[in-house]
């Protein structure tokens, strides 16, 4: 018996808090749907979700209560994750789901635990090296881990991990570069170079290519900056007083295009942005947030670095001049561009959501088997219940 021969199976996926659990989490959601599977997102409150998910088709989308453990807020967090537990099983009570994936952060552990009460199977993604707390903790309680990078698997405590690489949207693939600079407002014709900060951590990153501009202003190149939301005036008035073409823009939800456009891109190093950097090859300087969980985004980035397949700096080791020097050299080295765009090809994993939906689909249908078995042995007839013979 398979899922598809019993009902249309339905997998939740809790992905919410930033767009490094997000996007993952919607390359799966396609997936599944492809599959013929009901799919539901459960994303927090924060922006940066509810603008991405206004591309998701097809799905429904829940937002729960979120807070993330910060600063010891032990109390408003606790609170929160009750509030997130209780709202995620009233949404299950209407159907029951058959599976939960987990992305990781701190909207995924409620729906989890939540789901064991309908016996759905278990399940979570980790992209990163060093693994989240969300997930540290989630491990213990689930079917299967996925994991992005190797080294992941270690760290933690699962049942069964397979390494699946981090799954990136179909849309994230070799575009044309002059098409994609168009639909932005670019000049098709000259080189760019796109900064995005992601939705956290903007700041640092919007003040360090500023400082460098006086240094690569009147090169023919043109620039695509993702600001965040709190830096587009600043950053909007630094390029003015160089004269730069530039395109300025607080969020853009169709990275596809901002990656596509590009030359080359100035970037932190969270797992998915790198997943999606080494799908399009491209040439990039990735600059860690300094103060991320277990500084896990300096240990990804230097996991690319060691193989030629990106440029690393530290925030606190960048001067105006490294960062022009890096920046010229991506634009304009050929070979430099060359060399790195082979290396990006072993990051890139094209088959990882389609790993993930299936391996949750052959789950699923085992659990159903499973269960169709049970109430057979329950029922001591020696017919399947809901068959023409089945009668007392």
């Amino acid at each position: 018996m398979t899922a598809s021969e019993t009902k249309t199976p339905f997998v939740a996926i809790a992905c919410g808090g930033t767009g490094g659990h997000l996007f993952p989490g919607l390359a799966v959601a396609e997936e599944l749907k492809k599959r013929g599977c009901k799919v539901a997102l459960l994303i927090s409150p924060k922006n940066v979700d509810q603008q991405a998910v206004k591309s998701a088709t097809g799905m429904d989308v829940f937002t729960l209560p979120a807070v993330g453990l910060q600063n010891r807020n032990y109390f408003s967090f606790a609170l929160s994750f009750w509030k997130s537990f209780r709202a995620t099983q009233k949404i299950f009570k209407k159907q029951n789901p058959d599976a939960i994936l987990a992305m990781g952060g701190f909207t995924s552990a409620p729906p989890v635990l939540a789901a064991r009460k309908f016996d759905a199977k278990t399940f979570l993604h980790e992209s990163n090296t060093i693994p989240g707390r969300a997930n540290r903790f989630l491990a213990r309680f689930v079917d299967e881990a996925f994991i992005g990078f190797p080294e992941a698997g270690s760290r933690l405590r699962a049942k069964k991990v397979s390494v699946t690489g981090t799954p990136v949207r179909p849309q994230f693939q070799a575009r044309d570069a002059a098409e994609c600079r168009v639909a932005l407002g670019l000049d098709p014709n000259l080189p760019t170079i796109l900064v995005v900060g992601g939705s956290q951590g903007a700041s640092g990153l919007n003040e360090m290519i500023l400082s460098a501009l006086p240094l690569l202003a009147g090169k023919n190149r043109q620039w695509l900056h993702l600001t965040g939301a709190n830096d587009f005036e600043k950053v909007k008035a630094a390029y003015a007083v160089q004269n730069l073409k530039v395109v300025i823009k607080p969020f853009l939800a169709e990275m596809d295009l901002a990656l596509g456009a590009a030359t080359a891109c100035v970037s932190r190093s969270g797992a998915s942005s790198l997943a999606e950097i080494a799908a399009m090859r491209l040439p990039s300087l990735l600059v860690p947030y300094p103060t991320a969980a277990d500084n896990h985004q300096f240990v990804n980035a230097s996991a690319f670095e060691k193989t030629g397949a990106a440029k690393l700096l530290e925030q606190k080791n960048s001067t105006p001049e490294k960062v022009a020097a890096f920046l010229t050299e991506l634009v304009e080295n050929d070979l430099a561009r060359s060399e790195i765009q082979n290396a990006l090809t072993q990051w890139h994993a094209p088959k990882a959501a389609e790993q993930i939906a299936e391996n949750i689909l052959i789950a699923i249908a085992q659990q159903q088997e499973k269960t169709a078995q049970s109430k057979v042995k329950k029922c001591g007839c020696g017919h399947a219940h809901g068959s023409a013979k089945h009668a007392h």
